[in-house]
């Protein structure tokens, strides 16, 4: 259905009502995967369609505003007036902090540059393998000092999430990931099956066989998955579309991920690919760009979203998630995105300021010397 909704310019005007409810409800508009069959102009139109829909909440209208075409990015010339104009720091940690399990240069001198002018720092990753503790443990290796409160990996977002709208404790949840979110389940209190240990099970396919599942599973949560297998999705689809009421929950729909230094690796977006293909659902994304754990983080520390800079490699979900969450953005060269992505004519997410890494901020405590 999604996909006749680009077709023209004038089918979105006939059906702009039933396509409003349709588009907000999938959330086709905060999904940039999405936005590439669209112009900029055209994607501008519908925004305006779906803005005067009665059926759009205040929350999706700030959302649709920070769709209005913006400047081109300018280049980071003087990291002393951004650092002065805001109070926290938010950092992807993928491509921005390290890459797979390499520190990327100059990294300590300047999150201890910032600790030393007053800034706020949190670290938002979309990578579900590890919960906060883990993550944790991971910033202690690479030699940098991170509290677990200042840590929000997309594991804990799921695990959150279900708690912020009272998710049964009897209901199950199916988890087609990693231990990171067993682990933040865990602590919520939550019940789950699933996970790495269904990365070994097959199916005997025969004459007559019929898979069962638990029909108690009220949420299948899915995140990066490295023992992915096809009775992981038969028995997520299942619950999906057999168990009244159950919930479709991504971590997050990255394309690709840092696993080593070398090169990239399919991300967790192709493990919920295959559940959206069998279910024919769309999930509910609690990870970049969502503006959930940003929300989530204001309201925890209680931060004013204008007082943020998110600072993050990737245009479709970090810099879209600071611009959903009405921050200030900063895209950093060090990881997914290249500076002729970031420039060329088919982009249309554009942050504030582009930079190549983060050390670049060093150079004004050089200039003080």
């Amino acid at each position: 259905m999604l996909s006749t909704c680009s077709t023209s310019r004038a089918a979105i005007s006939v059906a702009s009502n039933s396509l409003s409810k349709t588009l907000i409800s999938s959330n086709f508009i905060t999904n940039p995967r999405n936005l590439s069959s669209f112009s900029r102009q055209s994607l501008h139109f519908l925004t305006l369609k779906c803005y005067s829909s009665k059926n759009f909440d205040s929350n999706s209208r700030k959302m649709a505003l920070n769709f209005s075409p913006r400047a081109s990015a300018q280049q980071l010339k003087n990291p002393g007036e951004l650092i002065d104009s805001v109070e926290t720091f938010i950092f992807d940690c993928d491509g921005v902090i390290w890459k797979g399990d390499k520190l990327i240069d100059g990294v300590p001198e300047t999150l201890d540059l910032l600790r030393e002018k007053g800034k706020r720092l949190i670290f938002v990753t979309n990578n579900s393998t590890k919960s906060r503790k883990q993550y944790g443990k991971k910033f202690e290796t690479l030699g940098l000092s991170v509290t677990e409160e200042e840590i929000f990996a997309s594991s804990f977002a799921a695990a959150a999430y279900l708690k912020s709208i009272d998710f049964p404790k009897d209901k199950k949840v199916y988890v087609i990931g990693e231990e990171g979110i067993l682990k933040e389940l865990e602590l919520a209190g939550f019940q789950y099956l699933g996970g790495p240990e269904d990365g070994t099970k097959k199916i005997e396919l025969k004459p007559g066989y019929l898979m069962e599942h638990d029909e108690s599973v009220g949420a299948v949560v899915v995140g990066f998955d490295r023992f992915f297998n096809y009775y992981k999705v038969q028995y997520g689809t299942l619950c999906i579309r057999e168990n009244p009421g159950c919930l479709f929950i991504a971590t997050n729909r990255d394309a690709v991920t840092h696993l080593t230094d070398a090169q990239e690796w399919a991300g967790g977006g192709s493990m919920v690919g295959a559940l959206c293909g069998s279910t024919q659902r769309e999930p509910l994304v609690v990870g970049k760009p969502s503006t959930f754990m940003m929300d989530y983080v204001a309201k925890e520390f209680g931060i004013s979203k204008s007082q943020i800079c998110m600072v993050g490699d990737r245009l479709d979900t970090d810099i879209l998630f600071g611009q959903n969450g009405g921050c200030k953005t900063l895209l950093v060269l060090s990881g997914v995105t290249s500076l002729e992505t970031l420039q060329s004519p088919n982009n249309s997410i554009q942050p504030d300021f582009y930079t190549n890494k983060i050390s670049d901020f060093l150079s004004l405590k050089a200039a003080s010397v």
